[in-house]
């Protein structure tokens, strides 16, 4: 997969192996932080790209997707839904959509780091934790969770008088507030299933979603196609 990646990437950025549900904070081009991740399952696949972050979203709501609330839910009923703290809230359409307001048991935890996608991806906080412990940590609708997102965003942060130091007091306000960035961060979320680690060693990991598997096919019918012209040519 590294043919269809820049030969050099962004020096300071946030790179997320998918696969091996990571997430390493690059500055200078030298990994500096890694921390555990929560990626999508095989049946909600977190998506490959590349963006930039321009802000982070300080105790967040959640504006639960369509897809998962008609699957996970409205099958429990609104009254339940009501009483677990959801509000049902009117559409400009005339329907009804559901939000889970922005406090410590909100599925987005405190920080949601937002960054332009055609998948309404983004990487955010959790308050259920007990998936960091786990080897195997692909269980999300795709989106990407993280360990530590307050160490993430002081990182992110740096140099800037007003915010280094205090996104933990911000978060303590209560209020939902956008922070924008000092400096765009370039971020890659990656499928490694064969990668090296810092010290140079390699690591492996299943291949969950069979993209391996898919891009291996495509690889050798391209070179069959290639080898069929190069014949013909010389026939």
């Amino acid at each position: 997969r590294w043919r269809w990646l820049p030969r050099q990437l962004p020096e300071n950025r946030v790179q997320v192996n998918i696969a091996a549900a990571v997430l390493t904070m690059f500055e200078g081009d030298q990994p500096v932080k890694s921390m555990r991740a929560v990626t999508g399952s095989p049946s909600n696949a977190t998506p490959m790209l590349a963006s930039s972050i321009r802000s982070i979203v300080v105790n967040p709501p959640w504006n639960v997707p369509t897809s998962i609330a008609k699957r996970e839910l409205w099958p429990k009923g609104r009254g339940t839904l009501i009483a677990q703290g959801y509000k049902i809230l009117k559409t400009p359409e005339g329907g009804e959509r559901i939000v889970q307001p922005a406090g410590p048991n909100s599925a987005l935890g405190r920080l949601k780091f937002d960054f332009d996608n055609p998948f309404a991806v983004y990487l955010h906080d959790t308050p259920s934790r007990g998936k960091f412990s786990s080897y195997d940590r692909l269980a999300s609708h795709g989106c990407v969770r993280l360990e530590k997102p307050v160490a993430l965003a002081e990182m992110m942060v740096q140099g800037d008088p007003e915010l280094e130091g205090q996104i933990q007091a911000l978060i303590d306000q209560g209020k939902t507030q956008r922070v924008s960035l000092p400096r765009d961060v370039a971020v890659y979320l990656l499928y490694w299933t064969a990668f090296a680690g810092s010290n140079g060693a390699m690591n492996f990991r299943e291949d969950p979603y069979g993209w391996d598997k898919l891009l291996a096919q495509k690889i050798e019918a391209s070179s069959e196609r290639a080898a069929a012209s190069t014949l013909a040519l010389k026939d």
